[in-house]
């Protein structure tokens, strides 16, 4: 049984090439260590250079879309396996179901709430799985430094700034995702009650 990655990531394609040529290489990644690919079930952007480049080599693509969006005619339709869904929500609890990591790349709205649910899941533990965000051309550098202000303003616990699992290149973020170790909810949960008293 392969690894299942989900991958987040824009329906377009950037202004760029290196967003593109970044899903190839995570694309190629996959398929040198037969790792199957979980995302939002499109045709179109980067997601769509994604699924092609695992179809092309033979490689488990597993896509997942709401109804609504398949009705607008941007549903892949040479999948793997194509689930649809009612709703957004819906979408990412299956994602969440089917995936044993997750991983950002570039995107727009939709990365950004994707990728900010795992992060809220794995602080409240609800998920123990690792997220990876790949920061190619340094897409992620000012939410990364907002992650930073959060932390000096006390919204963020350092802890959970310091376990975001980055790099620029996906050798390095997948053994990063390897060696993840989830934050223990005991101490700051404890803290933050007792700077509320």
């Amino acid at each position: 049984m392969s690894v299942k990655i989900c991958v987040f990531c824009g329906s377009s394609m950037g202004r760029d090439k290196v967003y593109q040529e970044a899903a190839r290489e995570v694309a190629g990644f996959f398929v040198k260590n037969n790792i199957s690919l979980v995302y939002g079930g499109a045709k179109v952007g980067l997601m769509k250079i994604l699924a092609d480049t695992l179809l092309e080599n033979h490689k488990e693509v597993i896509g997942i879309m709401p109804g609504m969006l398949v009705d607008k005619e941007v549903a892949h339709e040479g999948l793997s396996e194509f689930i649809e869904v009612k709703t957004m929500a819906e979408r990412k609890a299956k994602m969440i179901e089917l995936s044993d990591g997750f991983i950002a790349l570039p995107g727009g709205f939709g990365t950004l709430d994707e990728l900010s649910e795992i992060l809220i899941y794995n602080q409240l533990r609800i998920n123990d799985k690792p997220l990876g965000i790949l920061n190619v051309n340094g897409y992620f550098d000012q939410l990364l430094a907002f992650f930073d202000h959060a932390v000096v303003e006390g919204y963020v616990r350092a802890e959970h700034r310091n376990n975001i699992l980055v790099s620029d290149n996906i050798p390095e973020l997948m053994e990063k995702m390897q060696a993840y170790r989830p934050v223990s909810m005991g101490k700051w949960l404890k803290d933050i009650k007792v700077e509320s008293r």
